[in-house]
């Protein structure tokens, strides 16, 4: 039998760790088959946490272990969705690409509150936001494609990086009908805006936001209203772009101007666009690949970081859809083979 030792010198720490009722080393236990207890270094070095097993699940909790250490000796709170993140990282072999909690958080909203990624995927995501001058972000619901396109929307504006956001998105019913909504147009299209309002609020507070949209600063419009210009010295963020047909993406990207960033951000399972019509945000994705200064980051359901049950209805409906997809195919072969010759009968 394996064993490893954790020296953890700050006793709140330790409590951290383990959790509420040991919630987080009993996760750990379950999952790579080992006992994980704490006992008083002898070494006076102060708490020692023991993990004992099969010489590869202890090295794997133990790796679990010290992140979850790391994380929270800088005061970050260890959530059962961060715990069982980590788990999938190292249960993958992906310990080495965890984020590194030792970089400076990326933004202060107006709370104060400092905002990192909080998974791999979001950290690769703002980095190609850093040095790209396109940036497609396309993944579930959940994984902060729009929230951290719009952070680094305004700390692009607070360094004076560019002079004003223009935030858009395609004004595409889902299941419901915009005609029917009260008001004029502008109160039509404010719902469909609501996301990118509430993600600015968190950034800035309501009342710098109202300020600067009526400086023009901050534009918010849908995306018919973008034909037609050329936008310099900006950062444009297209969001639900997955409800674009090809030909508005390019009438879209075609906008950059001089001193521009655009950032274009989707979902492709959650496309409301009409039965047959192609998704620009799909096509995007296949013809600027490999492009240079254009980078594509695609997420994947571990990046989600809302309520851990979203992740699971994420996955759900992904296996629920290949099932649906090889039973289609399974169906149709069917269907070719017993098909009945209609060549000409013989008299």
């Amino acid at each position: 039998m394996a064993q490893k030792t954790i020296i953890v010198s700050d006793s709140e720490v330790t409590k951290k760790i383990f959790g509420s009722f040991d919630r987080n080393t009993s996760k750990l236990e379950s999952e790579f088959g080992v006992r994980i207890y704490n006992r008083q270094d002898p070494q006076g070095r102060g708490d020692a946490i023991m993990v004992e097993g099969n010489e590869d699940s202890v090295g794997k909790a133990a790796d679990a272990l010290k992140y979850m250490k790391k994380v929270a000796s800088i005061g970050e709170e260890l959530t059962e969705q961060s715990v069982d993140y980590l788990i999938g990282m190292v249960s993958d072999g992906r310990t080495s690409e965890l984020v590194s909690y030792d970089d400076d958080c990326v933004f202060v909203n107006a709370k104060g509150k400092p905002i990192k990624a909080k998974t791999v995927g979001q950290k690769k995501y703002i980095d190609l936001i850093k040095k790209n001058t396109v940036v497609l972000g396309v993944g579930p619901a959940g994984t902060g494609k729009t929230y951290l396109a719009v952070m680094m929307a305004v700390k692009a504006l607070r360094a004076h990086e560019i002079s004003r956001i223009i935030l858009t998105r395609p004004a595409v019913e889902a299941g419901e009908r915009l005609g029917f909504l009260p008001g004029d147009l502008q109160s039509k299209i404010d719902p469909y805006l609501r996301p990118l309002y509430d993600a600015l609020y968190d950034m800035m507070g309501a009342e710098n936001v109202a300020r600067l949209i009526e400086k023009m600063t901050i534009e918010i419009a849908p995306l018919a209203y973008m034909r037609g210009r050329t936008l310099d010295d900006s950062f444009i963020i297209l969001d639900e772009a997955q409800n674009t047909t090809p030909e508005q993406m390019k009438m879209f990207l075609t906008r950059l101007g001089n001193g521009s960033k655009i950032v274009v951000t989707g979902d492709l399972t959650q496309t409301d666009l009409p039965f047959g019509q192609k998704s620009g945000l799909a096509s995007a994705v296949k013809i600027l690949r490999g492009i240079d200064d254009i980078g594509i980051h695609e997420f994947s359901e571990r990046d989600v970081v809302r309520h851990r049950l979203v992740q699971k209805i994420i996955i759900a409906y992904d296996k629920y859809d290949r099932e649906r997809a090889v039973k289609k195919a399974e169906n149709s072969k069917n269907a070719k083979a017993y098909r009945p010759s209609r060549g000409r009968e013989n008299d």
